[in-house]
């Protein structure tokens, strides 16, 4: 089980930034630690299926529930996911197989039914705790930062966090890219206020205007954002949030954004 859920590809690149497991005592050493990549494909099992924790059958996966949460909240205390996604896409620069000329942001709801950490009254769900996912991807639809807020934060509030949460990328000659050439985003962007920001920034915002028709022509490159929102959603775990520790989430979030780019260096090949 532990292949079909772990790939070789998958392990060969995780593996190398895990931090090294604890010694055991000599005295009293207790059980035997459960491998990392057993408790990996409990974490891609639980992200994958939307069980709850305690519903993990650990026989068939090889690791339980509970063992697979701690080395979650222990790699995710680690920065694991973040350089994970960064690696990957640097891999992606490499092949050229990332525009980041062009980029694309959005946000979406999900609903929070435990409460917790960034939760909000959704304006979208009859003020029901909620967060929203903030995304921005290049050209392709590549998810390149993807940071969880409350759902009542407004999408454009995000706008220029969300571009400071993009890696540092590499995989080309020259300086790494942090930042788009240009810039599309639909209506709820449309302030002159962050249109100036983002042209301090070297960047051209490219925002649909509320009170014009459409047919504007942005959707030919917006719709990269859109494909990259119906990816994330086959994750079950992400489709409502069940976590109420908000880092937790966010590092299952960069890791269902690292399988995404995985999955577009296998298909290019």
């Amino acid at each position: 089980m532990h292949t079909d859920l772990v790939p070789d590809d998958l392990w060969e690149r995780v593996a190398p930034p895990l931090p090294p497991a604890p010694e055991r005592r000599h005295r009293h050493p207790g059980r035997c630690r459960v491998p990392d990549r057993a408790a990996l494909a409990g974490i891609l099992y639980v992200l994958r299926t939307g069980v709850a924790w305690c519903d993990v059958p650990a026989r068939t996966v090889g690791c339980s529930g509970v063992t697979a949460w701690r080395r979650l909240r222990d790699w995710t205390g680690a920065g694991i996911r973040p350089r994970l996604h960064a690696a990957l896409l640097t891999e992606l620069r490499r092949a050229s197989l990332l525009d980041l000329d062009d980029c694309s942001v959005d946000g979406s709801h999900i609903r929070a039914l435990k409460r917790g950490d960034l939760v909000g009254p959704s304006p979208v769900d009859r003020a029901r705790p909620g967060s929203k996912h903030h995304l921005i991807v290049d050209r392709h639809g590549t998810p390149l930062a993807v940071p969880l807020t409350g759902g009542n934060r407004h999408d454009v509030t995000e706008l220029l966090p969300l571009l400071d949460a993009v890696p540092s990328i590499r995989g080309r000659r020259g300086r790494p890219r942090r930042k788009p050439r240009r810039l599309y985003a639909d209506r709820g962007y449309d302030f002159d206020k962050y249109r100036r920001l983002l042209w301090k920034r070297g960047i051209k915002p490219l925002i649909a205007r509320r009170g014009f028709a459409h047919g504007s022509g942005l959707g030919k490159v917006r719709w990269g954002v859109e494909r990259a929102f119906t990816w994330l959603h086959p994750f079950k775990w992400l489709r409502t949030r069940y976590e109420r520790r908000a880092d937790l989430h966010q590092g299952l979030l960069e890791l269902a954004c690292s399988l995404i780019c995985l999955r577009r260096l296998r298909t290019s090949f």
